[in-house]
């Protein structure tokens, strides 16, 4: 099967795969995700759907290898893990997300066409997209479109959020290799997909007449000490002191998730301290660990002062929150009994807090990545706020890529996106996913700066990414019209 032929298949995939890492942050080198695609796409019509499973195998080990890179720090370097071990786990974790993408293109060279249609590339290609959001509680990590929040295709995303940016990117890549097949017509639809969000609104929400003062603060609290005595005595010694140095205009106050690493009601005397040099005025909202009556607990936001409401999270990461089959895992090594690795999932659809005026939309941590859950909360919010935890990251790619996504969120539902972290990276995102302010990594510190409440909604608040679900359903399905017919657009 390995004939020198498909050797430079496997090879292109690999390829593509490390250039649609290269699109996202910190590199953003946008341009190459049709590139990506296109090499992609270039000669499966030669290869059996073995064969294209494999190339995407390929392609997906490529990407996931160097883009989620940040998993072997996670392991390693905090899930005290041995050396042997955590390579073994993280080349694990590769191999099956990459199973993705080899699913898409057998499935793709299968039952989608005899010779290839750029339509229904493009349609199974977001499809696969969406498996991967929602199979196994999903990993919607490095979706096509994630690194495009700078590109001319932005002013999509209001419309379609990430799917309908990866079915663009997707289709960009299958007419630029009909044009280089000299289909010179297909750049003309090419060129439409670029140069429409040109002529897209650019305001889809309102601001309020006058700004809100806030301060975001970030801790820097090694997590190798978080969860010890002297961890909590630590974080709560450098929040407190924090705190104090924000101006008193401060009208909102956010500290990160799991500020102080203790549960509520060890954390009461603390918070209740700094609520007393807080202005009547003054909302502050922090990451911490409910404890309810039946011992169940929850990765949560509460407020003090001017606020009303808390929020438990609801979308829970497998094995850094909870441990799927908790009762063969647990124990077998270090890495499956991380502090706090037990959380209770909160429910699906909760009121909003309430902080002075504002109306808050929570996302904790990796629930910010989920599009459908954002704009669940942005449709009933003015500003949309994510404290997380990005220690885990380390010093590597992935707080970049977590901050562009958040980004993202965004531009798609036109809300500031106010973010807390841990060590970075906290920041300030405007209505179109633009970074107002920052600070920087690795520095205790406190981010001030202004946001504006939003009303109105974008078009993918109202309709989430339903319409670029179907649409990639309708493309998909020109593929067996192609077959039935045998004739094919390209």
């Amino acid at each position: 099967m390995l004939t020198s032929p498909f050797a430079l298949q496997l090879l292109a995939a690999l390829v593509a795969g490390g250039f649609t890492t290269l699109t996202a942050s910190p590199f953003e080198l946008w341009w190459l995700g049709p590139v990506a695609v296109a090499l992609l796409f270039f000669g499966l019509e030669r290869l059996t759907p073995v064969q294209a499973a494999l190339k995407g195998w390929a392609f997906g080990i490529a990407l996931f290898a160097t883009g989620t890179s940040w998993v072997y720090v996670s392991i390693h370097d905090y899930g005290y893990t041995g050396v042997p071990l955590a390579v073994f786990l993280t080349a694990l974790f590769v191999m099956v997300l990459a199973l993705f993408y080899a699913l898409t293109l057998w499935v793709f060279r299968r039952f989608f066409a005899t010779r290839l249609t750029l339509l229904s590339f493009a349609g199974i290609w977001v499809l696969g997209e969406v498996l991967r959001t929602y199979l196994f509680t999903g990993f919607p990590w490095l979706l096509l479109g994630s690194g495009y929040v700078d590109s001319p295709l932005a002013g999509w995303a209001p419309l379609g959020g990430v799917y309908l940016l990866s079915l663009l990117v997707a289709l960009s890549a299958t007419l630029l290799v009909g044009v280089l097949r000299r289909c010179f017509w297909m750049a003309l639809p090419l060129a439409a997909i670029w140069l429409i969000p040109l002529a897209l609104p650019h305001q889809w929400t309102t601001p309020a007449a006058t700004p809100t003062r806030v301060a975001l603060l970030q801790g820097n609290l090694s997590q190798l000490i978080k969860w010890t005595p002297e961890g909590q005595r630590a974080a709560a010694n450098i929040y407190s002191e924090l705190t104090r140095s924000v101006d008193d205009d401060a009208e909102l106050i956010l500290w990160p998730e799991t500020a102080v690493p203790m549960f509520e009601y060890q954390a009461r005397p603390v918070l209740e301290r700094i609520q007393a040099t807080l202005s009547p005025d003054t909302s502050l909202l922090t990451g911490i660990v409910q404890l309810d009556e039946e011992n169940r607990y929850f990765n949560s936001v509460i407020g003090v002062g001017n606020v009303t409401g808390s929020y438990q999270k609801s979308h829970l990461v497998p094995f850094g929150e909870y441990l799927p089959l908790e009762s063969l895992l647990r124990g077998a090594i270090d890495f499956f009994d991380l502090p706090m690795s037990s959380f209770t999932k909160g429910d699906a659809v909760q009121v909003p807090m309430q902080a002075g005026d504002l109306r808050i939309g929570n996302a904790i941590c990796y629930e910010i990545i989920y599009p459908q859950l954002v704009a669940s909360r942005a449709l009933e919010s003015d500003v949309l706020v994510t404290v997380s935890n990005d220690t885990w990251f380390g010093a590597s790619i992935g707080p970049h890529q977590h901050l562009q996504m958040a980004r993202l969120r965004a531009l798609e539902n036109g809300r500031f996106v106010l973010r807390a972290t841990s060590n970075g990276i906290t920041a300030i995102i405007d209505a179109h996913g633009q970074v107002v302010s920052r600070a920087p990594q690795f520095e205790a510190t406190a981010l001030t700066g202004e946001f504006y409440a939003m009303t109105g909604q974008t078009p993918f608040t109202r309709l989430g990414s339903w319409p670029a679900w179907l649409l990639a359903a309708l493309m998909g399905a020109a593929g067996v019209v192609t077959r039935r017919t045998r004739t094919t657009l390209l």
